[in-house]
Protein backbone atom coordinates (compact mmCIF):
# COMPACT_ATOMS: atom_id res chain seq x y z
CA UNK A 1 0.00 0.00 0.00
CA UNK A 2 1.13 3.55 -0.66
CA UNK A 3 1.44 6.06 2.15
CA UNK A 4 -1.80 7.69 1.03
CA UNK A 5 -3.63 4.36 0.91
CA UNK A 6 -2.35 3.54 4.39
CA UNK A 7 -3.57 6.91 5.67
CA UNK A 8 -7.02 6.42 4.11
CA UNK A 9 -7.30 2.96 5.66
CA UNK A 10 -6.24 4.21 9.11
CA UNK A 11 -8.73 7.09 8.98
CA UNK A 12 -11.55 4.78 7.90
CA UNK A 13 -10.80 2.38 10.73
CA UNK A 14 -11.15 5.18 13.30
CA UNK A 15 -14.30 6.71 11.85
CA UNK A 16 -16.02 3.37 11.28
CA UNK A 17 -15.35 2.30 14.88
CA UNK A 18 -16.74 5.57 16.24
CA UNK A 19 -19.83 5.26 14.04
CA UNK A 20 -20.55 1.72 15.22
CA UNK A 21 -20.20 2.70 18.89
CA UNK A 22 -21.85 6.10 18.67
CA UNK A 23 -18.67 7.73 19.92
CA UNK A 24 -17.18 11.15 19.31
CA UNK A 25 -13.53 12.05 19.55
CA UNK A 26 -10.76 14.39 18.46
CA UNK A 27 -9.72 15.10 14.90
CA UNK A 28 -7.99 12.28 13.07
CA UNK A 29 -4.23 12.05 13.66
CA UNK A 30 -2.22 14.29 11.34
CA UNK A 31 -0.80 11.23 9.58
CA UNK A 32 -4.26 10.23 8.29
CA UNK A 33 -6.29 13.44 8.47
CA UNK A 34 -7.68 14.41 5.03
CA UNK A 35 -5.72 17.27 3.53
CA UNK A 36 -8.01 17.77 0.53
CA UNK A 37 -11.45 16.85 -0.76
CA UNK A 38 -10.20 13.92 -2.86
CA UNK A 39 -8.69 12.26 0.21
CA UNK A 40 -11.88 12.98 2.18
CA UNK A 41 -13.93 11.20 -0.49
CA UNK A 42 -11.50 8.28 -0.46
CA UNK A 43 -11.97 7.98 3.32
CA UNK A 44 -15.77 8.12 2.84
CA UNK A 45 -15.55 5.19 0.44
CA UNK A 46 -13.21 3.24 2.71
CA UNK A 47 -15.55 3.69 5.69
CA UNK A 48 -18.42 2.30 3.60
CA UNK A 49 -16.34 -0.75 2.65
CA UNK A 50 -15.13 -1.30 6.22
CA UNK A 51 -18.70 -1.17 7.56
CA UNK A 52 -19.95 -3.47 4.82
CA UNK A 53 -22.81 -1.01 4.49
CA UNK A 54 -25.36 -0.81 1.72
CA UNK A 55 -26.02 2.64 0.30
CA UNK A 56 -29.70 3.55 0.66
CA UNK A 57 -29.16 6.98 -0.85
CA UNK A 58 -27.26 10.24 -0.71
CA UNK A 59 -27.23 13.67 0.85
CA UNK A 60 -26.08 16.44 -1.45
CA UNK A 61 -25.98 20.15 -2.12
CA UNK A 62 -24.65 22.40 -4.85
CA UNK A 63 -20.85 22.64 -4.64
CA UNK A 64 -18.74 25.73 -3.98
CA UNK A 65 -15.11 26.30 -5.07
CA UNK A 66 -13.80 24.83 -1.81
CA UNK A 67 -16.71 22.56 -0.94
CA UNK A 68 -18.23 19.42 -2.39
CA UNK A 69 -21.46 18.27 -0.76
CA UNK A 70 -22.07 14.57 -1.33
CA UNK A 71 -22.19 11.71 1.15
CA UNK A 72 -23.80 8.26 1.30
CA UNK A 73 -26.69 7.40 3.61
CA UNK A 74 -26.41 3.81 4.81
CA UNK A 75 -29.23 1.31 4.49
CA UNK A 76 -29.28 0.32 8.15
CA UNK A 77 -29.62 3.96 9.24
CA UNK A 78 -32.88 4.70 7.42
CA UNK A 79 -35.91 4.78 9.74
CA UNK A 80 -39.41 4.18 8.41
CA UNK A 81 -41.16 3.68 11.74
CA UNK A 82 -41.52 5.52 15.02
CA UNK A 83 -39.87 5.51 17.49
CA UNK A 84 -36.72 5.97 15.45
CA UNK A 85 -33.55 4.75 17.16
CA UNK A 86 -30.75 7.35 17.17
CA UNK A 87 -27.49 8.27 18.81
CA UNK A 88 -28.62 11.07 21.12
CA UNK A 89 -26.59 13.68 23.01
CA UNK A 90 -27.90 14.89 26.39
CA UNK A 91 -31.37 13.60 25.59
CA UNK A 92 -31.59 15.48 22.29
CA UNK A 93 -31.27 14.52 18.64
CA UNK A 94 -30.26 16.94 15.93
CA UNK A 95 -32.25 16.85 12.69
CA UNK A 96 -32.62 18.77 9.45
CA UNK A 97 -36.10 19.01 7.82
CA UNK A 98 -35.82 18.08 4.15
CA UNK A 99 -37.55 16.68 1.09
CA UNK A 100 -36.48 13.20 0.00
CA UNK A 101 -36.60 12.09 -3.63
CA UNK A 102 -36.97 8.35 -4.24
CA UNK A 103 -35.79 6.84 -7.52
CA UNK A 104 -37.90 4.27 -9.32
CA UNK A 105 -35.36 3.42 -12.01
CA UNK A 106 -31.59 3.23 -12.36
CA UNK A 107 -29.39 6.01 -13.71
CA UNK A 108 -26.26 3.96 -14.46
CA UNK A 109 -22.87 5.37 -15.48
CA UNK A 110 -22.67 6.30 -19.16
CA UNK A 111 -20.66 8.50 -21.52
CA UNK A 112 -23.18 11.29 -22.09
CA UNK A 113 -24.58 13.52 -19.32
CA UNK A 114 -28.07 13.03 -17.95
CA UNK A 115 -30.55 15.81 -18.63
CA UNK A 116 -32.74 17.20 -15.83
CA UNK A 117 -35.75 15.74 -17.67
CA UNK A 118 -34.22 12.26 -17.52
CA UNK A 119 -33.51 12.64 -13.81
CA UNK A 120 -37.06 13.88 -13.19
CA UNK A 121 -38.47 10.89 -15.08
CA UNK A 122 -36.53 8.50 -12.84
CA UNK A 123 -38.01 9.94 -9.63
CA UNK A 124 -40.98 7.89 -8.48
CA UNK A 125 -41.91 9.50 -5.14
CA UNK A 126 -41.22 12.51 -2.93
CA UNK A 127 -41.38 12.31 0.88
CA UNK A 128 -41.09 14.57 3.87
CA UNK A 129 -37.94 13.61 5.74
CA UNK A 130 -35.58 14.40 8.59
CA UNK A 131 -31.87 13.98 8.14
CA UNK A 132 -30.47 12.61 11.40
CA UNK A 133 -27.33 14.50 12.38
CA UNK A 134 -24.39 13.31 14.49
CA UNK A 135 -20.66 13.83 14.12
CA UNK A 136 -17.88 11.41 14.89
CA UNK A 137 -15.90 14.41 16.14
CA UNK A 138 -16.50 16.17 19.45
CA UNK A 139 -18.02 19.65 19.43
CA UNK A 140 -14.68 21.16 20.46
CA UNK A 141 -12.63 19.25 17.88
CA UNK A 142 -12.59 22.13 15.40
CA UNK A 143 -13.33 20.02 12.33
CA UNK A 144 -12.82 21.63 8.93
CA UNK A 145 -14.84 20.86 5.81
CA UNK A 146 -12.56 18.04 4.61
CA UNK A 147 -12.80 16.42 8.06
CA UNK A 148 -16.60 16.54 7.89
CA UNK A 149 -16.71 15.30 4.29
CA UNK A 150 -14.65 12.27 5.31
CA UNK A 151 -17.25 11.69 8.05
CA UNK A 152 -20.21 11.70 5.62
CA UNK A 153 -21.02 15.35 6.41
CA UNK A 154 -22.26 14.56 9.94
CA UNK A 155 -24.98 12.22 8.68
CA UNK A 156 -26.12 9.47 11.06
CA UNK A 157 -29.19 8.46 9.10
CA UNK A 158 -32.57 9.45 7.71
CA UNK A 159 -36.14 9.36 8.92
CA UNK A 160 -38.40 8.94 5.90
CA UNK A 161 -41.83 10.44 6.48
CA UNK A 162 -45.02 10.47 4.43
CA UNK A 163 -45.21 10.77 0.66
CA UNK A 164 -46.28 14.16 -0.69
CA UNK A 165 -47.39 15.60 -4.01
CA UNK A 166 -44.29 15.50 -6.24
CA UNK A 167 -45.17 18.47 -8.44
CA UNK A 168 -45.99 20.67 -5.47
CA UNK A 169 -42.78 19.63 -3.74
CA UNK A 170 -40.50 20.29 -6.73
CA UNK A 171 -41.44 23.98 -6.61
CA UNK A 172 -41.12 24.26 -2.82
CA UNK A 173 -38.35 26.83 -2.48
CA UNK A 174 -39.98 28.21 0.68
CA UNK A 175 -41.84 26.20 3.31
CA UNK A 176 -43.28 27.45 6.57
CA UNK A 177 -42.39 24.86 9.21
CA UNK A 178 -44.31 24.38 12.45
CA UNK A 179 -42.92 22.09 15.19
CA UNK A 180 -45.05 21.01 18.14
CA UNK A 181 -44.54 18.59 21.01
CA UNK A 182 -45.23 18.45 24.72
CA UNK A 183 -42.17 20.60 25.45
CA UNK A 184 -41.74 22.81 22.38
CA UNK A 185 -43.59 24.94 19.88
CA UNK A 186 -41.47 26.49 17.13
CA UNK A 187 -42.04 28.26 13.84
CA UNK A 188 -39.58 28.63 10.96
CA UNK A 189 -39.79 30.56 7.71
CA UNK A 190 -38.05 27.75 5.88
CA UNK A 191 -36.09 28.23 2.68
CA UNK A 192 -34.16 25.67 0.64
CA UNK A 193 -30.42 26.54 0.65
CA UNK A 194 -30.22 26.18 -3.15
CA UNK A 195 -33.68 27.63 -3.79
CA UNK A 196 -34.74 24.86 -6.19
CA UNK A 197 -34.97 21.58 -4.21
CA UNK A 198 -34.04 19.40 -7.20
CA UNK A 199 -31.06 21.48 -8.37
CA UNK A 200 -28.53 19.61 -6.15
CA UNK A 201 -30.05 16.32 -7.31
CA UNK A 202 -29.20 17.08 -10.94
CA UNK A 203 -25.64 17.92 -9.86
CA UNK A 204 -25.31 14.71 -7.83
CA UNK A 205 -26.30 12.49 -10.74
CA UNK A 206 -23.57 14.06 -12.87
CA UNK A 207 -21.03 13.92 -10.03
CA UNK A 208 -21.65 10.18 -9.56
CA UNK A 209 -21.60 9.57 -13.32
CA UNK A 210 -18.21 11.25 -13.54
CA UNK A 211 -16.88 8.87 -10.87
CA UNK A 212 -18.17 5.76 -12.63
CA UNK A 213 -21.06 5.41 -10.19
CA UNK A 214 -24.77 5.83 -10.60
CA UNK A 215 -28.14 6.00 -8.94
CA UNK A 216 -29.90 2.69 -8.23
CA UNK A 217 -33.67 2.24 -8.17
CA UNK A 218 -34.94 2.50 -4.61
CA UNK A 219 -32.26 4.94 -3.49
CA UNK A 220 -33.36 8.19 -1.85
CA UNK A 221 -31.66 11.58 -2.11
CA UNK A 222 -31.98 14.60 0.18
CA UNK A 223 -30.79 17.99 -1.06
CA UNK A 224 -30.71 20.48 1.83
CA UNK A 225 -32.38 21.60 5.04
CA UNK A 226 -35.20 24.12 5.10
CA UNK A 227 -34.24 25.30 8.59
CA UNK A 228 -30.64 24.33 9.30
CA UNK A 229 -30.11 22.03 12.28
CA UNK A 230 -32.93 21.68 14.84
CA UNK A 231 -32.65 19.94 18.20
CA UNK A 232 -35.56 17.70 19.18
CA UNK A 233 -36.25 15.81 22.42
CA UNK A 234 -35.91 12.04 22.68
CA UNK A 235 -38.90 9.98 23.91
CA UNK A 236 -41.42 12.66 22.98
CA UNK A 237 -43.71 12.70 19.96
CA UNK A 238 -42.99 15.64 17.67
CA UNK A 239 -45.24 16.89 14.88
CA UNK A 240 -43.65 18.89 12.05
CA UNK A 241 -45.89 20.58 9.51
CA UNK A 242 -44.23 21.35 6.16
CA UNK A 243 -46.54 24.13 5.01
CA UNK A 244 -49.21 22.83 2.64
CA UNK A 245 -47.22 19.71 1.75
CA UNK A 246 -48.18 17.74 4.85
CA UNK A 247 -47.16 16.74 8.36
CA UNK A 248 -44.48 14.40 9.66
CA UNK A 249 -44.95 12.90 13.14
CA UNK A 250 -42.15 11.01 14.88
CA UNK A 251 -40.61 10.11 18.22
CA UNK A 252 -37.03 9.04 18.91
CA UNK A 253 -35.42 6.49 21.21
CA UNK A 254 -31.81 6.75 22.30
CA UNK A 255 -29.46 3.98 21.21
CA UNK A 256 -27.35 2.42 23.93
Amino acid sequence: MTDRADAVSAAAQILAARRLRGEQGPLLPDACRPGDLDMALAIQKAVTVRLGAGIAGWKCGLPAPDRLVAAPIYTDTVCLDSPCSVWARAGRVRVEPELAFVFGSDLPPRQEPYTPAEVDAAIVRTHLALELIDSRYGDAAGAGFADMLADNLVNQGLYLGPEVDAEQAREASDIVLRLDSASLSQHYEGRHPNCHPRAPLYWLVEFLRGRGQGIVAGQVVITGSYAGVIELPVAEEVSIRFGELGTLTVSFSARQ
